[in-house]
């Protein structure tokens, strides 16, 4: 990482992430040769078949660098979809769309979030997928659709039984972007960068969108099912991801402070706020790995269904530590943190949407909150 990819930070300074991908290409070849290509994915496919906290701990390396993730081919949303895709995907769709996904061939994205309708309600959506013939006929309005500039499909969550009970009601369909009736109609642009290719987030519409039956992903009616057994461990790489940027951006306000005058002879890490800062980052960044370890056990012990309160508490702790973490070590580095002289302004920007996606902090309060009070007797 250090020798490879950390470098790209500086090559890429001022350029779009379309002029990177010659250079993440090279490197991408090199991780292939390293033996270390798809960590997360299993061996038949490619990969390292790592198990889930294994992966898990390679994510906090790979995260510490924007570019880790996709060079080593463990990047959202096509990891994600590699985990669906091989536990609920027939011996066909496998073929035509995981092998060259696992083989880093072609990228995907995965659409679920609606403008019309609060993300933080994963069941409330009005796209809808309507039988006609042997095909599943599309409609609807989509964005924040990850990676969508340049994928070859999307596995799109739709409304299949309006009439079924809510946890019922979609159904995940696998849809190729060059058919008829499937349109991306911008990247949206975020904190003034609209982005391109696998680092953006699409607007996208289907309208009178055909495709054939044998496209439904696992079943009809278990979208949100499907949807849980994907976002439910995923948390656990995200917090690790989250630990990673956490440690990356520590490293360089401990840097900072050791070598920053104030004054002749006079160190920035002599300062009373930043030696805070410092021993309060060591402390909660620590307390989230533990914390995110233990949720990974509870996975392991007794299921995901069974762990939701563990992931709910890793979910808004380590992205509040993120944030932290990183402003103190933006703040450190004085007019240098908010340049794109070094990575911190990155982290900044990017790492805002991490108490949002996935379930934004408020939602995964309550659940905690309703759980332990549940414990008193009080149905919250």
């Amino acid at each position: 990482m250090g020798r490879e990819v950390y470098p790209l930070e500086q090559e890429a300074r001022g350029k779009k992430f379309g002029e990177m991908i010659p250079r993440l290409e090279e490197t991408r070849q090199k991780v292939r040769e390293a033996g270390l290509w798809a960590p997360q994915v299993p061996t038949e496919y490619g990969g390292l078949g790592l198990g889930f906290m294994e992966h898990a701990l390679v994510c906090e390396q790979l995260a510490k660098t924007p570019y880790g993730m996709y060079v080593f081919n463990a990047q959202a949303p096509d990891a994600g979809n590699m985990e669906i895709l091989n536990e609920f995907g027939t011996e066909a769709q496998k073929e035509r769309w995981l092998r060259p996904l696992c083989a880093g061939e072609i990228r995907s994205c995965f659409a679920m979030t609606e403008p019309e309708h609060a993300g933080s309600n994963p069941v409330w959506m009005s796209t809808t997928a309507v039988k006609d013939g042997g095909n599943y006929v599309i409609n609807g309005h989509k964005w924040f659709t990850s990676a969508a500039d340049g994928a070859a499909f999307a596995v799109a969550m739709v409304v299949t039984d309006p009439d079924a009970p809510p946890h019922g009601r979609a159904s995940q369909i696998i849809v190729p972007t060059d058919t008829p009736g499937y349109r991306r109609v911008r990247n949206i642009s975020c904190m003034g960068d609209e982005g391109e290719d696998w680092d953006s987030h699409s607007e996208i519409t289907f309208e009178d969108c055909r495709v054939p039956q044998e496209n439904l992903l696992g079943g009809e009616g278990k979208g949100f099912a499907i949807a849980q057994a994907r976002l439910g461990p995923g948390r656990i790489h995200h917090c690790m991801r989250w630990i990673g940027i956490s440690e990356r951006s520590f490293d360089l306000m401990c840097q900072r402070a050791a070598t920053r005058e104030t004054a002749p002879g006079e160190l920035l890490g002599s300062k009373q706020t930043i030696q805070n800062w410092i021993a309060e980052s060591r402390a909660e960044i620590d307390a989230a790995r533990l914390l995110v370890h233990h949720a990974g056990w509870r996975i392991d012990q007794v299921g995901a269904k069974e762990a939701r309160v563990d992931v709910s508490l890793i979910k808004f702790f380590v992205a509040g530590v993120m944030s932290r973490v990183v402003d103190r070590a933006l703040q450190t580095h004085g007019a240098l943190g908010i340049s794109d002289d070094t990575v911190l302004s990155f982290f900044y920007r990017d790492g805002r949407a991490a108490r949002i996606y996935d379930g934004p902090d408020e939602v995964h309060k309550s659940v905690v909150a309703r759980r332990i009070l549940k414990g008193y007797g009080v149905e919250a």
